[in-house]
């Protein structure tokens, strides 16, 4: 895994050394305190099963942002897809998609990983999980399971966001956020607004994004507030597929990637434009009850391709003077 220094001006990166993991990197996350980067990796990928799936935290140098192994890894139970840490800085949520599930671990003080926490056996992680989230209070864990496009052999998989109650260790099952029943319902990330109750749900399988309202009981209301698509043409004979969604730090922008999958004949990906308009963190978003009577602030969408499987747009605010902000991604794994 390289570092890199960012070069905000001259929107630039500059290589500042690597270090080696010891399977394929999946997904990797920050502590709350910034001094520790924890690492999930497999020698697995999607539909290979392997042997090494390990947790590994890395303590971040604060001059130098050099990273350096500490402590000792902690052996998973499958290929894990996502990692994150809980608010409070003491354990390590991660999700695994095949098969579908979750588990915490403690974090020591100093920020090594330390054992895991046993949970209930009838915890229902879904089918497909793609993302552990604790909600922004600490008292709710999301776990955002896609399900599965149906084939030629087997029907579609139900997709949903699970939520669950957390005591600062233990989850306990809580709601099931699926419109449908799950069926035509294939989220894969969500992000939580820094200010505002909401939530931003990436919709992979149906290149929509959903914006649900928080709640201290069950994490989510079980209605979204409004729903968007991702593309300009629904309908583009390209597959597509939405992926990893994020919020702006000063809460007015989301991000959210396009992923394609077949390529076309020379080995290119072949890309649909994303949607031209898609609805902004704006302070005139409403409740559920004055939706109609809301002036939902607009943006533009322009994309550039980052690599050969995924785009990012840059999106801003049209109340805004032209001033670009850009969004950077990198693809470890196409799952």
């Amino acid at each position: 895994m390289r570092a890199f220094e960012v070069n905000v001006d001259g929107a630039a990166l500059a290589a500042r050394g690597a270090i080696m993991l010891p399977a394929n990197v999946q997904y990797v996350w920050a502590h709350p305190s910034r001094r520790t980067l924890y690492v999930v990796s497999s020698n697995g990928g999607p539909g290979v099963g392997r042997d090494k799936h390990l947790a590994t935290a890395l303590a971040i140098d604060p001059a130098t942002g050099a990273l350096q192994p500490h402590g000792d890894a902690a052996s998973l139970p499958s290929r894990p897809i996502h990692v994150s840490v809980d608010a409070s800085g003491q354990y390590l949520l991660t999700a695994y998609n095949n098969p579908s599930g979750l588990t915490v671990h403690r974090l020591n003080a100093a920020g090594t990983i330390g054992a895991p926490v046993a949970q209930a056996a009838d915890l229902d992680t879904g089918i497909y999980a793609h993302q552990i989230l604790a909600t922004p209070s600490n008292r709710c864990v999301t776990l955002v399971t896609r399900g599965n496009n149906a084939t030629a052999t087997k029907p579609q998989d139900p997709g949903a966001i699970k939520t669950f109650a957390f005591n600062g260790r233990i989850l306990r099952n809580s709601a099931s956020i699926a419109p449908g029943s799950g069926l035509g319902f294939g989220p894969r990330h969500l992000d939580f607004h820094q200010n505002k109750p909401w939530a931003f749900v990436s919709i992979e399988r149906q290149n929509k994004l959903y914006v649900y309202a928080l709640d201290e009981a069950t994490g989510l209301k079980g209605e979204p507030m409004f729903v968007k698509n991702t593309l300009s043409d629904p309908k583009s004979p390209p597959s597509q597929g939405a992926g990893p969604i994020h919020i702006h730090p000063d809460g007015r922008f989301v991000y959210v990637t396009n992923r394609t999958f077949p390529a076309v004949g020379d080995g290119r990906r072949a890309f649909s434009p994303v949607a031209k308009i898609i609805s902004s963190c704006s302070r005139s978003i409403r409740t559920a009850a004055s939706r109609k009577r809301s002036s939902i602030s607009r943006v533009a969408a322009f994309s550039c391709a980052l690599s050969a499987s995924i785009q990012a747009a840059a999106f801003w605010s049209s109340r805004v003077s032209c001033r670009c902000r850009f969004a950077t991604a990198r693809v470890c794994r196409r799952e």
